[in-house]
């Protein structure tokens, strides 16, 4: 009972951390955002009453912080056995998730360039753990890595190719652990093994993509070199003509402001004018409001694209897949997505969907469908718990 495993997600002014015991359970969550500013604050889930932060907290006195918090409540009766931290961008460097110590820290930093609003903030969170826990074996799990396994003619640009060679430019994808986590459940629920199963796995959350896995292993992805390509999303664009970006300067707009609008101010809420929540979304569209209710509509024709473009890569379809927050939640967006798919012979039980699945393994289509389509929460965390104990302690905490 005392062995433990903690996770930790840092964002640029934010900290996520869970507790899982040695079975790989989750005992607690908890968080701390608006770090470095002086309205710092953080709480355990389940808590109303919040953890008091310093004003200026960093990402290291909020660590600490809590976990002198989860101590003090005996969710963690000593230190952890190992740690797993969530590592964005990984470059071709890591193909799957590593050990860390000053070589593979080094690394990380060295990838910094290819995600320069992730990478730090995520090396912020590495240190601050190994000055608290100097002794404690620590992983890194990679959203890139697991794809990986992506043929050159998913993963190159059609661009010089020593932009490649001298500058790594290529395709990497994102959300690697929520796709495979996709991978391996989905093969659960169909009564199959991930390495004779291929799915569309969408995952649609604020940020969003979609992958194509064919026996187990990820051959296509929507996200590219950044995570701006591919889907609408929250805040992010998707995909724009590259041609934009010289069409903007000419309008004096600098390339920093148009990253920051491409990647803060666009998406669900560029197209509404109002929010990135989908279900506010939603509730807005109900009630009249057409910019959100087209919204709505590019991101699920975005999506049903996407799904058919995937189809390229594969050779059979055991399942469509949707997870995250909006694809777990949201019946609507995937009615309306299915509904731009029905030539391919996707067809949706609304009694099904409208329940999430939830009583009959996920699954969510009719009787005449062509294929399944399964609602599967996803699992991170747990993704990384595992990789941690695999790697820090040969298999179990």
């Amino acid at each position: 009972m005392d062995a433990s495993l903690l996770v930790i997600n840092c964002g640029s002014s934010s900290l996520k951390l869970a507790v899982f015991d040695d079975q790989h359970r989750k005992r607690a969550s908890a968080l701390a955002e608006r770090l470095n500013s002086k309205n710092a604050f953080a709480r355990i889930a389940g808590s109303e009453q919040a953890v008091p932060l310093p004003s200026g907290a960093s990402h290291e006195i909020a660590l600490g912080t809590l976990i002198k918090a989860l101590k003090d409540r005996a969710i963690m009766a000593n230190d952890p056995c190992a740690i797993g931290h969530r590592v964005v961008h990984g470059g071709e460097t890591f193909r799957e998730a590593a050990l860390l110590n000053d070589e593979t820290i080094a690394a990380i930093e060295d990838c910094a360039s290819l995600a320069p609003l992730h990478n730090p903030v995520n090396l912020d969170g590495i240190l601050a753990t190994r000055s608290l826990f100097p002794s404690v074996p620590q992983v890194a799990v990679f959203d890139t890595a697991y794809h990986q396994t992506l043929p050159p003619r998913a993963f190159l640009y059609a661009l010089p190719e020593t932009y490649y060679r001298d500058w790594a430019v290529r395709r990497y994808g994102f959300h690697g652990t929520s796709h495979y986590f996709m991978a391996h459940e989905a093969a659960r629920l169909l009564g199959r093994t991930p390495a004779t199963t291929s799915i569309i796995s969408a995952h649609l959350g604020n940020g969003c993509s979609i992958t194509a896995i064919r026996d187990g292993i990820s051959v296509d992805t929507s996200m590219g070199l950044t995570p701006l390509e591919g889907l609408v999303m929250g805040t992010r664009s998707g995909d724009v003509d590259p041609g934009l970006f010289d069409f903007l300067a000419g309008k004096g707009i600098s390339a920093k402001d148009i990253n920051e609008v491409l990647n803060k101010q666009s998406g669900l809420l560029g197209l509404s004018g109002q929010t990135n929540d989908m279900r506010s979304l939603c509730d807005l569209a109900d009630h009249g409001h057409t910019p959100s209710a087209l919204a709505i509509d590019i991101f699920c024709f975005r999506l049903a694209k996407y799904v058919g473009a995937m189809m390229a890569s594969l050779t059979s379809l055991d399942a469509l897949v949707f997870t995250g927050g909006i694809g777990e939640n949201s019946a609507r967006v995937r009615q309306q997505t299915l509904g731009h798919l029905s030539l391919m012979g996707f067809q949706i039980d609304n009694a099904l969907n409208k329940s999430h699945g939830a009583h009959s393994q996920g699954r969510i289509e009719s009787s005449d469908s062509r294929f399944p389509v399964l609602v599967i929460p996803t699992d991170e965390e747990l993704v990384i718990a595992r990789e941690a104990s695999r790697l820090a302690t040969g298999g179990s905490v």
